[in-house]
């Protein structure tokens, strides 16, 4: 039986993944903990929880010796548009939470899964079917600690053997989680306006091209990669993960399938769109196909169907809009 930590576990990815992880490996064999500890209180309570901050060194190591955890998932860090707004603080909860759990990891001999991103990449990377191996020169705070997180990830597996693996995701869609400063926001934020108002006012210039996902096959990404046969890994970290890649006017109009009279207008949130525009339009995932058999299930046409169901479950019960996103 697998024993798991999950460093940031109430944030966006965290939360569905610690789901995932309980009902496959069973509520007591899944351990959480988080900065925070006054939201999600029913995840909270179905198993072991801690509040603890990704830096904190001793509480980890505690943490990892007293349930002899042999696996972390290290989820804690500021995403593209609040990093944007805090650099320092950026780098030391993105560089130095990650540097705690690889020093934890080599001392107790942990395997560690880091998301990384398509913020990995800038404006000098191909932006149509960006490969795996390619240049990585990201002009954000975000995408520097993204790309210092894969090569230190590298350089532990490299010189201590810790198993270290990781998915560079797309902007990650869901229904469950509430927004954490990234910028494709508006990929779930428009799909609550469309319920709720069918219309929708977007920060992001209507023929901006983003890769995203939705949450189920990123979770499903997030556990594969980790229960894969690491000698058939070439890559480890980190795998380009896509799904589909779509622009505001796209998704509007898939919207517009389910309902007809759904309006999107614009205003242009220059800092978003600045991250939006350095980033690929669309990833090349060849690597991750064929090293440990990355499939994903949704579409644009899929996820719409099945987000515009749960929005409306959602909206009549009074819940508010959530997204994973880079």
């Amino acid at each position: 039986m697998k024993h798991i930590l999950i460093v940031g576990a109430l944030g966006q990815l965290g939360s569905e993944i610690a789901l995932a992880l309980r009902r496959k490996y069973g509520d007591n064999s899944v351990v959480l903990t988080d900065i925070r500890d006054d939201i999600n209180r029913q995840l909270i309570e179905s198993g072991p929880f801690y509040k603890v901050d990704c830096r904190d060194a001793k509480a980890l190591a505690d943490i990892v010796q007293n349930h002899h955890i042999d696996t972390v998932y290290h989820l804690a860090a500021l995403l593209s548009a609040t990093a944007e707004r805090s650099v320092q603080a950026a780098w030391d909860i993105n560089m130095n939470g990650l540097m705690t759990t690889l020093e934890i990891a080599r001392t107790f001999r942990c395997a560690v899964f880091t998301p990384s991103s398509i913020g990995s990449f800038g404006p000098s990377t191909p932006k149509r079917f960006t490969p795996q191996d390619t240049i990585q020169r990201p002009t954000t705070m975000y995408g520097v600690t993204k790309v210092a997180g894969e090569l230190l990830c590298d350089y532990y597996y490299h010189k201590y053997d810790v198993d270290t693996r990781g998915v560079r995701f797309p902007g990650i869609i869901s229904s469950m989680t509430p927004p954490g400063g990234g910028t494709t926001d508006y990929a779930v934020e428009i799909y609550y306006a469309a319920v709720a108002k069918h219309c929708y006012e977007c920060p992001l210039a209507g023929d901006t091209y983003l890769d995203m996902m939705y949450m189920p096959d990123a979770v499903d990404a997030a556990i594969r990669v980790m229960e894969a046969d690491p000698a058939k890994l070439r890559h480890r970290n980190a795998f380009n993960v896509a799904s589909m890649s779509f622009c505001p006017e796209d998704i509007a109009a898939y919207i517009r399938t389910h309902i007809p009279d759904f309006t999107i207008t614009y205003r242009i949130d220059p800092v978003r769109q600045a991250i939006a525009n350095s980033w690929p339009d669309c990833l090349e995932d060849y690597a991750a196909r064929v090293e440990w058999g990355w499939n994903p299930k949704y579409d644009l046409a899929s996820m719409t169907a099945d987000m515009l169901a749960h929005v409306g479950a959602r909206n009549q019960t009074g819940g508010s809009p959530c997204s994973q996103t880079n």
